[in-house]
C-alpha cells in the first residue's frame, strides 16, 4: 500500500510532515509512505530541505495521494510539466486528498466538479475563482476525494486515509499516539466528529 504526499518547492512543513508522521504510525507489511516531489530536493517556505522519496509519476500509481500546500501553489498549477503528470491522478482507483492550497491543484485538474472543498483562508479566493464552493469547515470528503483547510487539519486527511485503507481502529491508534497527553480522548473525539460523516457506511451484518 503506497501513500504519496505531493510536496513542491515552497512547501508547508506542517502539511506534508504531520501527515507523514501520522501515516507512518501504521506498521503493517507493505505500508509505504513517501514524499513525492518534482525534483530531487525541495525547500520549504521556512528553508527546510528534503529529498525526493518518490516521483510524481509514481504518485499517480499510488493507492492514496495527499497534495500538500505551500507558498508556490499558484506557480505549480501554471507549470505544464507538473500538471501534465498530475493528470494521471484518478479518483476511480485512488484516494486523493488535498491540504489547503492543494485544493487549487484539484480544482485546476477538474477533480472538484460538483464537489465543494475546504482550504485555508489565503487560498480561498483562488479556489472560489475557479468556480468551486469553499466550505467553512476543516474537512470534507465525497467518495474518494477529500480536502482539508488549515495546517493542523492535516491530521484529518491522514486519519481519513488510514480509516479507508486499514480501518477505523488503525486510524484511532495513529491519532492516539500523536495526540497531546491528557487530551487524547478529546482529540480523537473531535477528529471522528469531523471525519465520520464522510466515511463509507459499514456493510450490514449478515443474518
Amino acid at each position: 500500500m503506497h501513500i504519496a504526499i505531493l510536496t513542491f518547492e515552497g512547501y508547508n512543513e506542517l502539511d506534508s510532515l504531520i501527515a507523514l508522521g501520522v501515516l507512518n504510525r501504521i506498521k503493517t507489511d507493505g505500508w509505504r509512505v513517501t514524499i513525492a516531489t518534482p525534483s530531487p530536493k525541495v525547500t520549504s517556505m521556512n528553508g527546510v530541505v528534503i529529498e525526493q522519496m518518490s516521483t510524481l509519476e509514481e504518485a499517480c500509481t499510488a493507492d492514496a495521494v495527499i497534495i500538500g500546500s505551500g507558498i508556490a501553489t499558484r506557480e505549480v498549477v501554471e507549470d505544464p510539466a507538473i500538471m501534465s503528470v498530475l493528470r494521471g491522478l484518478d479518483p476511480s482507483r485512488q484516494l486523493i486528498a488535498a491540504q489547503c492550497s492543494g485544493a487549487l491543484v484539484l480544482a485546476r485538474l477538474g477533480l472538484l466538479n460538483d464537489i465543494p472543498a475546504c482550504t485555508d483562508l489565503t487560498t480561498r479566493p483562488w479556489v472560489v475563482a475557479t468556480g468551486i464552493e469553499v466550505l467553512n469547515q476543516p474537512f470534507y470528503a465525497k467518495g474518494n476525494i477529500a480536502t482539508a483547510g488549515g495546517c493542523l487539519a492535516s491530521q484529518y486527511l491522514a486519519a481519513w486515509i488510514i480509516a479507508r485503507l486499514e480501518g477505523r481502529e488503525a486510524a484511532e491508534g495513529a491519532l492516539h499516539y500523536v495526540a497531546p497527553v491528557g487530551e487524547k480522548d478529546e482529540y480523537i473525539e473531535r477528529a471522528w466528529r469531523n471525519i465520520t460523516p464522510y466515511l463509507p457506511a459499514p456493510a450490514p451484518a449478515l443474518a
